[in-house]
């Protein structure tokens, strides 16, 4: 068998499964690794082309420290020490920048070790950390923003609104409806990591929207789609991310992720379909 084009790390999670089905769509040749896959040893040492390490913990990770460091640390660790690739790109997060001045990509990140909440944000850093420092070329981190698409897992924003509408009719937002978030389509994710992993000039790149969308926004979205009742808390304590800054991904490849409006209808309609289908 031929050596691979692409390995992806992680390859049974949201991101990781997705990038597998659209690089095979494209006829490209994939190792496909899962998250408890070996990532270590002679597998490391046969050639893997350009690998994409899209292994992590998200939502659980206050409850799961050490998992967390193993994936987020270890685990890019042992492939950078041992693997035989043309590149390597690690998927971090647009998460780093909570509390910083700026979300240009060579800004510094602000992180508080006390707090719990601060293990996923300093886990990722660190992961960056040993890839941008180990010395090796065509390493590369592109920080994921809030990621829109079929199987995102049950923690992600919007399919929380979307599943609590399918079961009581409402959409609720717990924060306060002027919490507001970036958002990019799984479409654009793949087409861009693609694209820095087989021809980024940069070390990070932010893979966002560059545009912020309300809670408020995204519940009447779905109300005025499928007739289910929007309720806000206007007590709730508002909670916002900073604008993420997408001057190089736009300058590099020219590309402009779609605004949220021009695809989001689409996916609550495919979430909807597909959770009926399954009823």
């Amino acid at each position: 068998m031929s050596d691979p084009e692409y390995s992806v790390f992680g390859a049974s999670g949201f991101i990781g499964s997705a990038l597998v089905s659209n690089l095979r769509r494209k006829g490209r040749r994939v190792c496909a690794i899962g998250r408890n896959g070996d990532i270590s040893g002679p597998e490391l040492r046969k050639s893997l082309g350009h690998a994409i390490f899209a292994i992590g913990v998200t939502a659980d990770f206050r409850t799961r420290p050490f998992d967390t460091i193993d994936a987020h640390v270890a685990q890019i660790n042992s492939l950078l020490r041992e693997g035989d690739f043309a590149s390597l790109t690690y998927l971090s997060s647009t998460r780093v920048y909570q509390g910083s001045a700026s979300t240009a990509e060579g800004g510094p990140l602000v992180v508080a070790p006390a707090s719990p909440n601060d293990l996923y944000n300093i886990s990722k850093i660190a992961g960056e950390s040993i890839c941008l420092s180990c010395g090796r070329p065509n390493v590369r981190v592109a920080r994921l923003s809030n990621v829109v698409g079929t199987g995102a897992g049950q923690q992600a924003f919007v399919d929380q609104l979307l599943r609590e509408g399918l079961a009581r009719g409402v959409v609720a937002p717990r924060d306060h409806p002027e919490s507001s978030k970036d958002y990019i389509a799984l479409d654009d994710v793949l087409r861009l990591v693609e694209l820095i992993s087989e021809r980024g000039r940069e070390t990070i790149y932010n893979v966002a929207s560059g545009e912020q969308t309300s809670h408020r926004e995204v519940a009447e979205l779905i109300a005025g789609e499928t007739g289910w009742r929007a309720e806000f808390d206007w007590t709730a304590p508002r909670i916002d991310f900073p604008p993420i800054d997408t001057n190089r991904i736009r300058a590099e490849f020219g590309v402009l992720p779609r605004a949220f409006t021009a695809y989001f209808l689409s996916h609550v309609r495919a979430f909807i379909g597909a959770a009926k289908g399954r009823s």
